[in-house]
């Protein structure tokens, strides 16, 4: 789960949506343009760079300035300024990787000749363990939707292959027809910077989606034909946060805080349970589309610190 904004992330949230320069505006839609073409960037990270850099746009022309012509001093002050109102250092980390790139896009492309970024020093926001369902409270919420429903079997099928293969939730909703080999049993998935990897499901997660095909989808179907897997009530596409709202719905059901839960603290659980009963580390890197193995490794220090419980409540020297 990601952590809590604080007031001042909120504060900065909402100038960020107050309406651009159109000089800043097409400026910002060459950089992100540049980031879509070239690196194959998510449209949710491309949103990300915009939103932090429009929100320097905006404090800039406040003052006269343009994002064009941002210097080391205009930095410094939109950060302390940041700082002073309690902008969070995960927060300030994150926009100062968007200045960053977006000052050395600038000098490759020969509009300045120096990057005021560089050099600017950012805090180390702590990296906060990933928090896991217990395996308890995970088969609680599968069987919490109602299956003799089609929106409830629709429910169980997306639960039951997220938590069987680790995707992300937009990966899961936008999953279509093709990318489902049942025969196999496996999934093909485009992840982060287009990364395609294959994911199998197993035996159970399987189950239930044939059950959605066969007795679910064609009723949520109806209508102009479809590629999404997953259909809403209105008979469109889900979105992520209509299946956040889902998810909601069936921790209650399920006995489990509403506040505890998250599209992605089940790929969290899926990662913690593989390696609780013994998972490579290399595979399930690969299952997770992680383009590197210290981001994965990090389910590593999940994994020891429920050992350390375990261990602690159970052993009798613990």
């Amino acid at each position: 789960m990601k952590p809590s904004a604080t007031p001042a992330d909120r504060r900065a949230r909402s100038r960020a949506r107050a309406p651009l320069d159109p000089v800043d505006a097409a400026l910002l839609d060459a950089f992100t343009g540049t980031l879509w073409a070239e690196h194959g960037l998510a449209r949710h990270s491309l949103a990300a760079y915009r939103r932090d850099l429009g929100g320097l746009a905006r404090w800039l022309r406040a003052r006269g300035r343009e994002l064009a012509r941002v210097d080391r001093a205009d930095l410094l002050d939109y950060l302390a300024e940041l700082a002073r109102e309690g902008y969070s250092p995960r927060s300030t980390a994150r926009l100062r990787s968007s200045l960053r790139r977006f000052c050395a896009w600038q000098v490759r492309r020969g509009m300045r000749a120096d990057d005021p970024s560089a050099g600017i020093a950012a805090p180390r926001p702590g990296r906060p363990l990933p928090r896991a369902l217990s395996e308890s409270q995970v088969e609680a919420l599968l069987a919490a939707p109602d299956v003799g429903t089609p929106l409830g079997l629709r429910d169980r099928a997306m639960l039951e292959l997220m938590y069987a293969t680790g995707l992300r939730v937009s990966e899961l909703v936008g999953l279509v027809a093709t990318q489902v080999n049942l025969r196999q049993g496996v999934l093909r998935v485009t992840g982060k910077g287009s990364r395609e990897r294959l994911v199998p499901m197993g035996e159970e997660a399987q189950h239930w989606l044939e059950r959605y095909l066969e007795e679910a989808r064609p009723l949520l179907a109806s209508g102009p034909p479809r590629a999404q897997l997953f259909l809403s009530r209105k008979r469109g596409p889900m979105g992520r946060q209509q299946f956040w709202t889902r998810i909601k719905q069936h921790a209650r059901a399920a006995g489990i805080d509403p506040a505890q839960i998250s599209p992605h603290r089940l790929r969290h659980s899926f990662a913690t349970h593989l390696l609780n009963h013994g998972a490579d580390l290399r595979a399930l890197q690969r299952m997770l589309g992680h383009s590197s193995l210290s981001t994965t490794q990090i389910y590593t220090l999940v994994a020891r610190e429920g050992l350390k419980r375990l261990h602690q409540t159970h052993h009798p020297r613990g």
